[in-house]
Formats: C-alpha cells, sequence, structure tokens
C-alpha cells in the first residue's frame, strides 16, 4: 500500500515500524482479555516489576526513545547517506533500539540509536540530494595561477557526475610553506558517491 501511495522509502519505513507495534500492543492486550486475565491486576505487578528492572534497562530504553525521536523527526531516515564518527553510509534499517548502515564497503553497521541524538551527524541528503565536495591541490609557486585554475575547471567540466548549475570554483586557499594551495569545489547530486566522484576528479586532474 505505502509503495503505490509514492511515498519515499524512509516515510515508509516509519509508517511500517510504527504499524507494526501498534499491531502487537492491540493484539495482546485482546489476547489477555480473550483468557480473561484482568489487566489493572496486572498494570500494577508490571510497574513493580518495572521499577525493579528499570534501571538495568536504561541504555535500552535510551536507544528505544531515541528511535522514536528519529522516526518521529525523519532528522535521518531510511535511504540517507549519513556520516557519523568514523562511519559513512546508507541508512538501510531505523529499528526501535538500533539503525543498521551500509558503508561503502558494503558491510552492515549496528548502531545504537542514543548515538545519532548524542553525536553530531552529518546527513548528506537532508534537505535534497545536492551537496558540494572539496578537492585541496597543492602546487609549487612557480606555477602559473591562471593556467593551474583552467585545468582544474576543465577536469570540473569532464566529470559528467558534477553539477554544471552551481558552476566549479576554484578557490585560492593560502601561501603554504611550501606550496601554493588551492582548492576545487563542485557540487554532486549523487552523495553516496562523493568518494568515486572524488577519485575521479583526482584522476582527471592529474591528467590536465
Amino acid at each position: 500500500i505505502l509503495e503505490r501511495l509514492k511515498l519515499n522509502r524512509g516515510l515508509q519505513a516509519a509508517i511500517t515500524v510504527f504499524v507494526k507495534y501498534f499491531l502487537i500492543t492491540i493484539s495482546s492486550v485482546i489476547i489477555l482479555q480473550t483468557a480473561g486475565i484482568n489487566l489493572s491486576s496486572l498494570a500494577v505487578i508490571a510497574g513493580v516489576i518495572g521499577i525493579g528492572i528499570g534501571f538495568g534497562l536504561q541504555n535500552i530504553a535510551s536507544n528505544f526513545i531515541s528511535g522514536l525521536v528519529l522516526l518521529f523527526e525523519q532528522t535521518i531516515k531510511v535511504g540517507d547517506y549519513i556520516e557519523i564518527g568514523n562511519l559513512k553510509g546508507v541508512i538501510e534499517k531505523i529499528a526501535i533500539r538500533s539503525t543498521i548502515l551500509r558503508t561503502d564497503d558494503d558491510l552492515f553497521v549496528i548502531v545504537p540509536n542514543q548515538r545519532f541524538l548524542e553525536n553530531d551527524t552529518v546527513n548528506w541528503s537532508y534537505g535534497g540530494h545536492t551537496c558540494r565536495i572539496h578537492i585541496p591541490i597543492s602546487v609549487s609557486y612557480d606555477t602559473d595561477v591562471l593556467v593551474l585554475t583552467e585545468a582544474l575547471l576543465t577536469a570540473a567540466r569532464l566529470e559528467p557526475r558534477v553539477l554544471t548549475n552551481p558552476a566549479p570554483e576554484v578557490w585560492f586557499d593560502k601561501f603554504g610553506d611550501h606550496s601554493l594551495d588551492f582548492e576545487l569545489l563542485v557540487w554532486i547530486n549523487e552523495p553516496d558517491a562523493n568518494e568515486p566522484i572524488r577519485s575521479s576528479l583526482n584522476f582527471r586532474i592529474a591528467y590536465e
């Protein structure tokens, strides 16, 4: 049904998780009532037991709440390309306790949900699918700056995955101790392919 509604992948995953646990809760209540179990007495017992084990489940509870926050806020969602700490990859699944991240090496990493709320997370896909990447270039002091600039822009124009709007730019970063330091800045609309695009640009720059 969600696929036919043409909802984005992240929203589909969020709705699926909520519906799943809602149905589990309702089904459990119906089964207990059908079995003739007094739910009010169970609530008292559960409350007493909950106090006892609550301290031992703080981490699980924190990840559970963090998962709900992620699903509600949609700051990161399934299909997004993110960077957190030393990890980069695509969000494959957001569960109640943890999130599954598929790295550039096609490895699946299980990340506790709490980590996304406690650490700075770069979402390369948030608010659209374009991002800018920086290619640092260091050359000797006797380099012709105009020739270098044209060579860098030519390399950017020859890379088909680089967007023409916004146009590529060359920035003169600084006068280094032993080199002139520049940056080639280009925009792309494939955030999850930023490393292969960066590598391709480096090859083209070396050739130019």
